[in-house]
């Protein structure tokens, strides 16, 4: 090591930066957020449960101050301070964050409202039986150790896990480049599985589903996604699951009624919840919404109060669950660290599997264990037998000889272990040493020993252990017991496809109004005085739309995509409004073409777009509405082409003028509707590139501005032709910048 100091060795930033953030990335995948397929446990909770597992804080003892657990784990085995090591002991300790607890707590772990836990001092931990199963065997050989961070001592490097943790309990985490989001689920179900994986390890998914549908999560909660869903789920180890609060219908008197909300999705801060569902009663977004009240205690009960009587429940809740939280989704994805310690995204089967590999790991290396310690007491018992047999002889030899170990070695061909066990046993031990005892003790451990070879030697006997260690698990935290009862149920989610989302917002005019630098914002009424309405410094107006607060906004960009926004989700007057940046995905060299105010009624509507090379074509609004931020690429754009002009499509011939200034009429019929593509030729340049583009009824004439002038030409037979012409120099007094 001294060799190299002094000395400096050239690297290049990029290969230094690239091999130590490689270091970090795999030290947070391996070592911090994705847990072990076996254990189901991420280094920092292994480290809790046996650090209060070592230290005697159990479940048959009385509770101690969490404070000491978190010192005596940060002492020995987690140096990353104390707050980490606090987080994860509270969560393992709150009945609404794990389905089975790890942690026995007692005083303020916090609440579903979100809240805090109270600080280490005030509050009191053991461990759960749960965690006692985890560690069945950890100091029987079970497992490996390694060193810990300062090589005083050594941690497991995966608990023996009798209980199985990584399904039962979930797990979340977020390394670098990967993340994991595994849902609880109900013990007794897991364990129904197992027994079916062991009787035919050719089952299928969709088999194993039949005695383990679904997660359960610990708040309870409907799963409405579909069966063939949630078999694509667990087959490839990645989806999705909606998941809905569950609610009852309360009579009041004269036919009136209340909304009672009894369980929260997973993971749904209720004051949250609150909060947003009062302020879209305050904006007006939930019409049917009437008022709300929180009166909940120990059980979830938020009273929900409609507007009138005549509103339907199921449509008031559909409403709600669009706009709240009172619907999420939990996006699952099993990844977790295999037996290699390698990152694998995991099917069901495979979790299921490697569970079984690791206990029959366990079961083979704790039979082993036994069998070191039964041959070495089988040892030291034939010796005691000696002994008894020669006990006047060893009491002499002991009392008169100088070197009784040596002397007993060579008169009885003795081992060390058996002279060491003799000259140590105490007077009181004499007594004890009976010949009929000695015999019945070397019988039953040779037995044992010799049942315990044949375990070992025997696959089929292996499995049939664990699947024993399953059944006592299943009767231990199975449906007998209250808190082993499933709590999400599956239904399928009403269908009500006749009442759109509009229906669930008040309607009311407002106007729309876009900076030339994207700031967007909505103003309530129509025909406002536009100077009236205020800009950042630097900006001015750019597009100013009246509308209804049902509308949506259909925007197009230079990237040939459309935007939709909903009218409703755009902020409101006060300032200056928001970035249109943070409301879609667009980028800094991209730019806003066009904005149009969408309705139910005019989804018919149909607009012509067109690029800079002079293609285009006839799109339907009802074909390029966009779901996501990230909109919808309708022009397939090549490398240095842009897309420059949408209009509605609101004629029946079509002006085209060329940066070369020439300008071209034909039939809108001769331009094709696609959905999706590059267009056709509107225009043929050469040396040139498409300028401006006009709609309009040909009998009425070809208008354009000039100046502060309208000007209009009937007679337009010198410029009619047909698409992908190179058209005519317009009329005179057209606009010098080519554009109508």
């Amino acid at each position: 090591m001294t060799s190299f100091i002094g000395k400096v060795k050239d690297t290049l930033l990029n290969e230094a930066l690239s091999e130590r953030y490689l270091s970090y990335a795999l030290s947070t995948i391996t070592a911090r957020s994705l847990p072990d397929v076996r254990d189901g446990l991420k280094p920092v909770q292994r480290r809790i449960l046996y650090a209060m597992g070592e230290s005697g804080n159990t479940q048959d003892k009385l509770h101690r101050k969490s404070a000491s657990a978190v010192g005596y784990v940060m002492m020995k085995y987690h140096p990353h301070g104390d707050d980490p090591i606090y987080e994860s002991m509270v969560r393992m300790a709150q009945d609404f964050s794990l389905r089975y607890l790890m942690i026995d707590g007692q005083g303020n772990f916090g609440s579903i409202d979100g809240d805090n836990a109270a600080a280490m001092r005030y509050t009191e931990a053991r461990l759960t039986l749960a965690a006692s199963y985890m560690l069945e065997g950890i100091y029987e050989e079970a497992v490996d150790f390694q060193k810990t961070y300062n090589n005083e001592t050594e941690e497991p490097l995966v608990l023996p896990a009798k209980f199985p943790n990584l399904l039962a309990n979930g797990a979340t985490g977020i390394a670098v480049g990967m993340a994991t989001n595994i849902p609880p689920h109900n013990v007794e179900e897991i364990c129904e599985a197992l027994q079916l994986l062991l009787k035919n390890p050719m089952i299928s998914i969709n088999d194993l589903l039949k005695v383990m549908p679904g997660p359960d999560f610990p708040t309870g909660g409907l799963l409405v996604e579909p069966h063939e869903n949630i078999l694509k789920a667990y087959e490839t180890g990645r989806g999705s699951f909606r998941l809905r609060s569950r609610f009852e219908v309360e009579s009041l008197k004269g036919g009136a009624y209340q909304i009672i909300v009894t369980e929260l999705p997973y993971q749904v801060q209720k004051a949250r919840l609150i909060e947003k569902i009062a302020e879209l009663i305050l904006e007006k977004k939930i019409p049917l919404l009437g008022d709300l009240r929180d009166e909940s205690a120990e059980d979830i009960r938020l009273v929900l109060i409609p507007k009138n009587r005549s509103v339907d429940p199921l449509i008031l809740m559909e409403a709600l669950y669009r706009q709240t939280d009172l619907e999420i989704r939990f996006n699952m994805n099993m990844n977790v660290l295999d037996e290699a310690r390698i990152p694998k995204v995991m099917s069901l089967k495979e979790v299921l599997q490697a569970f079984l590999n690791h206990r029959r790991q366990v079961l083979q290396r704790r039979s082993n264990y036994r069998i070191i310690q039964i041959d070495h007491r089988l040892e030291v018992l034939k010796g005691y037998q000696i002994a008894y047999l020669n006990l006047d002889e060893v009491i002499r030899i002991i009392r008169e000889e100088d070197d009784p170990k040596s002397v007993m070695q060579q008169r009885w061909l003795l081992s060390d272990t058996q002279v060491e066990a003799i000259l140590n046993m105490r007077l009181r031990a004499l007594r004890k040493l009976e010949e009929i005892e000695i015999i019945k003790e070397l019988q039953s451990l040779e037995a044992e020993k010799e049942n315990l070879q044949e375990l070992i030697s025997t696959e089929k006997q292996q499995w049939a252990v664990i699947a024993k260690e399953i059944k006592d698990i299943q009767k231990a935290f199975g449906s007998s017991h209250l808190f082993g009862k499933r709590r999400t149920t599956f239904e399928t989610a009403p269908q009500i496809t006749d009442v759109p989302i509009e229906a669930f917002l008040e309607k009311e005019p407002v106007t729309i109004v876009c900076s030339h630098k994207n700031w967007i914002r909505t103003l309530k009424g129509h025909q406002l005085n536009h100077q009236d309405i205020k800009y950042k410094e630097g900006d001015e107006a750019r597009f100013v739309l009246e509308g209804e607060s049902t509308d949506k906004l259909l925007i197009f960009a230079s990237n040939g995509r459309f935007y939709t926004l909903g009218v409703d989700k755009l902020p409101g007057g006060r300032g200056h409004g928001e970035a249109l940046s943070l409301l879609i995905d667009l980028e800094n060299e991209d730019e806003i073409l066009s904005i149009f105010i969408i309705k139910p009624e005019t989804l018919a509507q149909k607009f012509i777009v067109a690029t800079s090379e002079g293609k285009g074509f006839i799109v339907a609004a009802q074909e390029i509405q966009a779901q996501t931020k990230l909109g919808k690429q309708v022009i397939l754009l090549d490398e240095g082409v842009k897309a420059q002009k949408c209009v509605p499509l609101t004629g029946d011939h079509v002006a085209i003028m060329g940066t070369n200034r020439k300008l071209l009429i034909f039939p809108t019929t001769e331009i094709p509707q696609l959905s999706r593509g590059k267009g056709v030729i509107l225009q043929k340049y050469k040396e040139a590139a498409f300028s401006d583009l006009k709609v309009f009824t040909f009998s009425e004439g070809l208008s354009w501005t000039y100046g502060t002038q309208n000007r209009t030409v009937t007679d337009l037979r010198p410029w009619l032709g047909s698409r992908a012409q190179t058209g005519k120099l317009p009329p005179f007094g057209f606009p010098k910048n080519n554009k109508f």
